[in-house]
């Protein structure tokens, strides 16, 4: 038997240095996307790419081999893409129709993973290692059917199948083998010419254009936006042919920087079109970009987002979005530094732990009062029935009665803590704030409901980077939204309650809270919750006051963030299957949103809070029965 002593040495053992792994995997990033300027972060949130920045899959605590070529294979997949993908290109080749978008796209995919697969067999592996893990997670194991099958998945492996010669995964062989045999007979002669083509992106988009005619998708088509290039040579004359020959001569001094210059190129038309183009790579979930997502298979249809039916006299815009910053917030200060803050967090809030305490006991007594509180009666076997042992005193040849305890239906639920991170927030409140979202969410924890805890200010007093490049255009008039937004992670859904422990102290960091945009805060919460795969998802605002910004309402009507704020909740209340709430500490939220309380007292906050989710967990069929739609937001840049 161990000693307590031996057991308060493995509890104090420091946790394992993953920072030379994270060097090295962000190395091989850099390396094979042939870009040195990417920025590589490691996170518990689904991997992403969103112009210069990566950010790869978490090593986690108890690191296996698998786990890390997982890993690699998800780095290595970004970085091909970025090497060796060329969006504009794609764009104009890619077909209109969504079946046949949905093959392209993932057939595209299969030729940059190809790429670096016929290259380096140790590439190969970490790919071959990432889609077993994401076709496993996807649960296609025992699909009987082809209308359960997605087309578009079987295709990729065929043509990964032709163009490496490996076989697809075995979590997805039960796909590709219903599909096979009608894939073969439709396109396999065209299928067998695509290796001929897998380093040059046109040739290989107009033959899998080819391909989608053989399965009769050429409705689907649509036309191909011309080279607008080589249509303007054409019919200049010889001295602007002369000009534009130096001009290219200034660009391809950089073509020794490789295949990085696409990277720049579409970097270029995002800022144009005012949306960042951003790409997924989850070990479950395929690379998604341009303006259209592509449904993963399996998931349901995403509800449409508040914006997607923008009035035409509703004039909120944004002056640039390119300034914005959605991050993590170990990613703004070091461990150290976060484990201090969450130290002095706790000691502010001492004395209050104990009535924080008691009503966290209360929500959980409900919460699992409800998972399991319904029982059946008159059964043959069971719990013996002592209420009704009655009837054979009466009826001596009655059968003894026995009844046994129902498991209720409890939806898989999610909520989301969005907390005001303004400058008016600091002290008291901001302080309350933190330990109540730390608490509830180490109670929602035990009880299955998994909890978001996101944070929203701005990165700069009065309009930071985005006012500078106002005033360098000379100060166009009605410039919309003028400040640089800053959107904290403190928890994701996913992660564990443990982990995200010491982040909610960076709160009290000085210098953090500065100004609130409430009404793009919560469009970007409630486009995370869209993306969740729970039932029913629940978002929290907590705040201590209207949206103010005093670089957007210096140059805009004074009421500009206010209105926006009101048609955001109007819109998510009536029309989204997210139920929304809000607390407002000292302020009168009531005339915002349907469903609020405000306190004057912020040591109110924890008993507030928990009475409203207590409130919210009961059944609300009103608003599980919302329709959902399914177009995609844009918001105006």
């Amino acid at each position: 038997m161990a000693s307590s002593g031996d057991n308060s040495k493995r509890s104090n053992a420091k946790a394992p240095d993953r920072e030379p792994i994270r060097q090295a995997l962000a190395n091989c990033v850099r390396s094979i996307a042939q870009n040195n300027e990417l920025e590589i972060s490691f996170s518990g949130d689904r991997p992403t790419m969103a112009g210069n920045q990566v950010r790869l899959p978490d090593l986690g605590r108890k690191l296996t081999r698998q786990q890390l070529a997982i890993s690699r294979g998800v780095g290595d997949a970004m970085a091909l893409r970025i090497a060796c993908h060329d969006a504009s290109l794609h764009n104009r080749n890619a077909p209109e129709g969504d079946n046949a978008r949905a093959i392209f796209d993932a057939v595209e995919q299969a030729r940059v993973e190809a790429i670096g697969a016929s290259r380096m067999a140790g590439v190969a592996d970490n790919l071959a290692h990432m889609l077993e893990d994401k076709y496993s997670k996807q649960n296609y194991a025992g699909v009987e059917n082809r209308n359960d099958a997605p087309l578009e998945e079987a295709v990729a492996m065929v043509v990964r199948e032709r163009l490496t010669g490996r076989k697809p995964p075995e979590s997805i062989n039960e796909i590709v083998g219903l599909w096979r045999d009608w894939i073969e007979e439709k396109a396999g002669a065209k299928l067998d010419a695509l290796g001929d083509n897998i380093e040059d992106q046109g040739a290989f988009a107009e033959a899998i254009r080819d391909v989608l005619v053989a399965f009769d998708m050429g409705d689907e088509l649509g036309e191909q936006q011309p080279e607008e290039d080589q249509d303007q040579e054409t019919d200049q004359d010889p001295e602007d042919q002369e000009q534009e020959g130096e001009r290219d001569n200034e660009e391809s001094t950089g073509e020794d920087d490789g295949e990085a210059d696409e990277m720049e190129s579409e970097s270029e038309e995002d800022e144009k079109t005012g949306e960042m183009e951003a790409t997924q790579a989850e070990t479950g979930e395929d690379f998604e970009e341009d303006e259209q997502q592509q449904e993963t298979p399996g998931d349901t249809e995403r509800p449409d987002l508040p914006f997607s039916d923008m009035p035409p006299d509703f004039d909120y815009k944004i002056f640039t979005s390119k300034f914005d910053e959605e991050i993590r917030a170990e990613e703004l200060c070091d461990e150290a530094e976060l484990e201090r803050l969450r130290a002095f967090l706790d000691k502010q809030l001492a004395h209050l732990q104990g009535v924080v305490g008691r009503l966290a006991n209360r929500l959980q007594r409900k919460l699992m009062a409800q998972q399991n509180r319904g029982w059946d009666f008159d059964l043959e076997e069971g719990y013996l029935d002592t209420a009704r042992l009655t009837r054979i005193i009466t009826d001596p040849m009655t059968p003894l009665s026995f009844k046994m305890e129902r498991d209720t239906v409890f939806r898989d639920t999610v909520v989301t803590l969005l907390l005001d991170n303004s400058g008016s927030m600091r002290g008291r409140p901001i302080t309350v704030a933190a330990t109540c979202a730390d608490i509830l969410a180490r109670t929602l924890e035990r009880c299955g409901v998994k909890v978001e805890i996101l944070g929203f200010t701005t990165k700069a007093w009065k309009g930071g980077q985005a006012r500078e490049q106002w005033l360098k255009q000379e100060k166009p008039p009605t410039p919309g939204r003028l400040n640089d937004l800053r959107h904290i992670i403190y928890k994701s859904a996913d992660s564990p309650w443990r982990r995200a422990r010491p982040n909610l102290g960076l709160m009290m960091r000085e210098g953090l809270l500065k100004e609130n945009i409430d009404g793009e805060a919560l469009l970007w919460a409630h486009e995370r919750l869209m993306g969740r795969p729970e039932q029913r998802r629940i978002l929290m605002m907590i705040s201590d006051g209207a949206p103010v910004d005093d670089s957007t309402l210096s140059v805009n009507p004074g009421n500009y963030l206010e209105r926006h704020l009101r048609y955001v909740i109007e819109d998510i209340e009536s029309r989204s299957p997210v139920e929304l709430l809000a607390i407002g500490i000292g302020h009168d939220v009531t005339r915002y949103y349907s469903r609020a309380v405000t306190i004057v007292d912020a040591e109110e906050l924890a008993g507030a809070i928990t009475e409203q989710l207590a409130d919210l967990f009961e059944e609300n069929p009103e608003i599980a029965d919302r329709p959902q739609r399914v177009k995609r937001m844009k918001a105006s840049g």
